[in-house]
């Protein structure tokens, strides 16, 4: 973390946007984008979170994120859909994605979107809240057909992205929010590592000859190494296996992928709600989903764990706390959000504490 300083969130998010429309975003787009980096770094997500606004603006300046408009309709049969993203900004598409399957989803019970070229869409656990909130449990998948960075098991060439799936779970309280990628390491935190010059604390890399390594520098070595999917050499069949699930739903669904060829950073993306009144009850689904709830987090901790948390536990207390007292960014933002900054005629809000 930085050396202590914490930036107001409503500051971060107008500094974000102004950038963002200074480089050429339309307004609906920057204020999608500006608010969903934010909530990553709220939820303690820092690699993708106002770490990604430089890139987006070298994107957005260069021509390779769609400064505005609107997706394109392939398919629309009620309960599933298909848009054609057009390169528009991800966070925007998928907050407008969610806003289009709300009314289906409360109709028929569940509704299923699929977004071809759709740019890169931040961190998944920053949209989970907006559905979660209206009651519905969500699922989030995306992958990047452009990039390549982990190999199927057994394998020592790259075929796909970390593929990141997320879920949101409506409880009577705190929601469950899980976003995890069936590698066991992403590109950004690689990348942070390799430029720190530091080492993962784990063997979770493979190197060109398909060596174990903590060494993240492999990813970009020539010819390079790869992320070993989730479960690592002994089972790595089991985030390969999760990695094809996702490619299905996004590249195979979408009917746009790694066969296709490459238009640049970016996602094919998978998005579905389902509503439990249409089920079982949201009675029910909740009754299901607090016991649940309270026999995880009633679990005897092994040594060293001080109480079991579910997933979005962690990251909805440092939200509250980050709203609170002030945002913390990660090791190096700050300074590279200055230097994004100085290019517009802006300067990054002055620290509260």
């Amino acid at each position: 973390m930085n050396s202590g300083q914490r930036y107001s969130a409503p500051a971060l998010s107008g500094f974000a946007n102004r950038l963002l429309r200074a480089a050429g975003m339309a307004a609906p787009q920057a204020d999608a984008v500006a608010d969903v980096l934010v909530e990553g770094d709220l939820m303690g997500h820092d690699t993708h979170g106002l770490a990604l606004l430089p890139r987006y603006l070298d994107e957005v300046e260069r021509g390779g994120m769609a400064r505005g408009g609107e997706p394109v309709v392939l398919s629309d049969r009620g309960g599933a859909l298909n848009w054609d993203g057009m390169r528009l900004p991800g966070p925007w598409l998928v907050l407008r994605g969610i806003d289009a399957l709300v009314p289906r989803a409360r109709e028929a019970g569940c509704a299923t979107l699929t977004i071809r070229r759709s740019h890169h869409i931040a961190c998944l656990a920053a949209y989970l809240l907006r559905a979660t909130e209206a009651g519905f449990l969500v699922l989030l998948a995306s992958s990047d057909p452009a990039v390549a960075s982990v190999a199927p098991h057994g394998g020592t060439r790259a075929v796909f992205t970390p593929n990141p799936l997320a879920a949101g779970i409506p409880t009577s309280s705190t929601p469950f929010l899980i976003d995890i990628s069936t590698s066991i390491k992403t590109n950004g935190m690689s990348a942070r590592l390799h430029q720190a010059g530091a080492l993962f604390e784990e063997e979770c890399m493979l190197d060109a000859n398909g060596m174990p390594t903590r060494d993240p520098g492999v990813l970009f070595a020539d010819p390079p190494g790869t992320i070993m999917p989730l479960g690592g050499l002994g089972s790595g069949h089991k985030g390969f296996g999760l990695s094809l699930i996702i490619e299905a739903l996004t590249g195979g669904l979408a009917g746009m992928g790694r066969a296709d060829p490459h238009e640049g950073w970016g996602a094919t993306v998978f998005l579905a709600l389902f509503d439990p009144d249409a089920f079982g009850g949201r009675d029910a689904f909740t009754r299901q989903m607090d016991w649940i709830a309270a026999a995880c987090r009633a679990n005897p901790p092994r040594p060293g764990v001080d109480a079991v948390r579910m997933p979005g536990d962690r990251g909805l207390l440092l939200r509250q706390e980050q709203l609170r007292d002030g945002v913390s960014l990660g090791a190096g933002i700050a300074e590279a959000l200055h230097r994004s900054a100085e290019r517009y005629g802006e300067r990054l809000p002055e620290p509260v504490t």
